[in-house]
């Protein structure tokens, strides 16, 4: 059996790891070596509480290797391979009525839903208030916004959008300056960027795409009574090596109207 040397970048710990394997060895058995090394301390779960699904792509190819060997996906002696999680991740919905209302919220995805908070039963039936507050019918206790999260394999890739290139110690004022742009209050734009920062200001650079269309097609939202206005946040992003020049995306500003809602989420490709 052939055995090569390879080195596999484990992206949001910012390590790397050589391994002299055999080319017969799937993309899947190398994930759950590493999952199983206690060196790597690779969590199974992350904060929330979510399994975390592991992908591994090659730097050479962009291509994921999971099922395939190593030599089904022509990986060569000295090649860099990636280690990542692909989530939908953390989409939380904010409900503001113009008045105490009963609230009927549907997700129509397609993706494999991961976890959701409150638990979500085909639907999530609620009492919502104009300051945001949310009372989930099912058990009656408050809640601060709608929780969900899915697995997704995205065809996202960077020749094929525009966006805006930052760097890894530039994240978070980028982000309180762009989402405050595009309509998120302070409540909600701090809320987006505790949860992302940690996995991006050590980065050296980051790719950042707003999506719209595209995460449209992906995921619904079917809210009854029909709201007024809704603003939808999904960023796409990328740690990148080395700075690329982009076309940079031009950002709509949202304005809330009557009954509004407003979610934000994201996906690192």
């Amino acid at each position: 059996m052939a055995k090569i040397k390879i080195k596999i970048r484990i992206v949001h710990l910012g390590q790397e790891v050589n391994l002299t394997i055999d080319t017969k060895v799937s993309g899947n058995q190398i994930i759950k070596a590493l999952l199983n090394n206690p060196k790597l301390k690779l969590n199974k779960i992350d904060e929330e509480g979510t399994p975390v699904l592991y992908k591994l792509k090659s730097k050479k190819t962009n291509q994921h290797i999971e099922k395939q060997t190593l030599e089904e996906s022509n990986v060569a002696d000295g090649d860099l391979l990636v280690l990542v999680y692909e989530i939908i991740a953390k989409p939380i919905i904010y409900l503001y009525p113009k008045q105490e209302q009963n609230i009927s919220v549907k997700l129509d995805i397609k993706a494999k839903l991961t976890i959701t908070y409150p638990p979500y039963n085909n639907e999530w039936k609620v009492k919502a208030f104009p300051n945001g507050k949310i009372i989930n019918l099912a058990d009656n206790k408050e809640y601060s916004y709608l929780f969900w999260e899915a697995d997704y394999s995205n065809n996202w890739k960077i020749e094929n959008l525009n966006g805006f290139v930052v760097k890894g110690e530039d994240t978070a004022v980028f982000l309180q300056n762009i989402l405050s742009e595009i309509g998120l209050l302070p409540k909600e734009y701090n809320e987006f960027i505790v949860w992302w920062l940690p996995k991006m200001k050590n980065n050296r650079y980051n790719f950042i795409h707003f999506s719209g269309k595209e995460y449209q097609e992906i995921a619904k939202l079917i809210i009854n009574p029909k709201p007024d206005s809704i603003l939808r946040v999904f960023m796409v992003w990328k740690v990148l090596e080395n700075k690329i020049e982009v076309v940079e995306q031009k950002i709509e500003n949202f304005e809330r109207k009557g009954f509004s809602v407003v979610e934000w989420g994201g996906t690192e490709i």
